[in-house]
């Protein structure tokens, strides 16, 4: 079963839940820390599997990827190399995301823009 990160919007303590696919965006959520149901879903570490040839094209420091959450041209273009170096083809949504962020818009903005690719989550109460 999936375990998905959550962040409090009340009381801004993190914490994860274990959900089915099939429960996904269809149960209600709530922080375990103060019991609001004012939640929202964070995205977590990416974990890529990659050859010995490949292990090395992207940084695993963390220091790294934390300062990217402040940079959304620098988010873009890391993702965009993330799609040209895996050889995978991201959705045509998702490619709507990075161009916009390749543009400078935050994740805030996007999401107030294309509500339809929000995550799941959003819908959450």
């Amino acid at each position: 079963m999936p375990v998905y990160q959550f962040i409090c919007l009340a009381c801004h303590l993190g914490f994860e839940k274990s959900i089915s696919f099939k429960e996904y965006g269809t149960i209600p959520i709530s922080c375990p820390h103060c019991q609001s149901s004012n939640v929202q879903r964070k995205i977590g570490k990416v974990r890529i599997n990659r050859d010995a040839a490949h292990a090395d094209d992207f940084s695993i420091d963390p220091a790294a990827f934390s300062e990217l959450e402040e940079d959304p041209r620098s988010m873009g273009k890391m993702m965009r190399t993330m799609e040209e170096q895996t050889g995978e083809k991201f959705e045509p949504e998702f490619n709507e995301v990075i161009d916009r962020l390749e543009k400078g818009q935050t994740f805030e903005q996007i999401e107030k823009e294309l509500p339809d690719i929000n995550p799941p989550s959003s819908t959450l109460s």
